[in-house]
């Protein structure tokens, strides 16, 4: 059974505008902003601005942090939405949780900067961080939801362009098909207090602009998943992405990448995003951690 909190965080949820989803741009990237501001950051972080290459980036300190251990992060939000600093609490309890400095990418967003905008600014920070001395085995990639998709697909190109690879690879509610083609879009469906069919799609229009959905660099779940770093993939059995993540975890076993799938019973879209409050995002956030430290270094 859930925690108690675990209502209030989907009191919380469902509060939004009814017309969330249909709502301008400009508008749901306020109202991101102002629902992530609620979130404090810890009293002990310090986040330092600039550039890996050409790409901006924010660098998350902490007490615990390694400068040998970098966990290099790109944030969610269907491609259009998020920066480092509306996921600045997530950030910061990953790196905590996992002793290491955190680096999360700034990319460009859609629908300004359509396909492959924000994949290219992912490599091109990944290469800037390798620029600055620092190993692929210092290195953990990790994203979340739209980010997950960013993340699987730099390691798929570092594996085909001959880069050092990261130590792993942490894939949270990851967004990893864009055709939408899963069962669990449909047995989900309205189900999922976070996603809905058509809010995902509108998404995917504006990011990939008339690029097909079922190409593999848009949608890495449909490329070659062999030859990638270990992958940790958390997925709660309440989303409508649920089968992005099964399917994930199927597809690369049977390349011979080495898969550790997490289902956490009844939990919705990041629940690790209600880590401050929410006991099972609390258990979520240091499961990663282990894993992380597990491998890095």
């Amino acid at each position: 059974m859930p925690s108690p909190q675990f209502n209030f965080v989907l009191q919380f949820v469902r509060a939004r505008p009814a017309d969330y989803h249909q709502a301008p741009i400009e508008r749901l990237r306020r109202d991101f902003v102002r629902s992530s501001s609620l979130a404090s950051p810890p009293e002990d972080l310090r986040l330092d601005h600039g550039t890996l290459g050409p790409v901006p980036v924010g660098w998350f300190h902490l007490p615990e942090s390694r400068a040998d251990r970098v966990l290099f992060y790109l944030h969610g939000g269907g491609f259009v939405l998020g920066s480092p600093i509306t996921h600045r609490e997530l950030i910061s309890q990953l790196a905590r949780a996992s002793a290491t400095t955190a680096v999360a990418v700034d990319y460009r967003l859609a629908p300004e900067h359509p396909f492959p905008a924000a994949h290219d600014d992912a490599l091109a920070a990944y290469r800037g961080l390798l620029a600055e001395g620092i190993q692929g085995r210092q290195i953990v990639v990790g994203g979340d939801s739209a980010g997950g998709a960013l993340a699987l697909r730099l390691v798929q190109r570092l594996r085909d362009e001959d880069v050092a690879l990261p130590a792993a690879c942490v894939l949270i509610s990851p967004w990893t098909d864009l055709t939408q083609s899963a069962e669990s879009y449909t047995s989900v469906g309205d189900r999922d207090p976070m996603l809905s069919r058509a809010a995902l799609q509108r998404m995917a229009d504006l990011y990939l602009a008339g690029h097909p959905a079922d190409d593999p660099a848009a949608s890495p779940l449909l490329g070659d998943l062999s030859g990638l770093p270990p992958l940790l993939i958390h997925v709660g059995s309440a989303e409508i992405l649920l089968d992005d993540s099964t399917r994930l975890a199927e597809r690369a076993r049977a390349a011979g990448t080495e898969v550790t799938l997490e289902i956490f019973p009844e939990m919705i879209h990041v629940w690790h995003f209600f880590a401050s409050v929410l006991p099972e995002a609390q258990a979520a956030v240091a499961a990663v951690g282990r894993f992380i430290q597990a491998h890095i270094g």
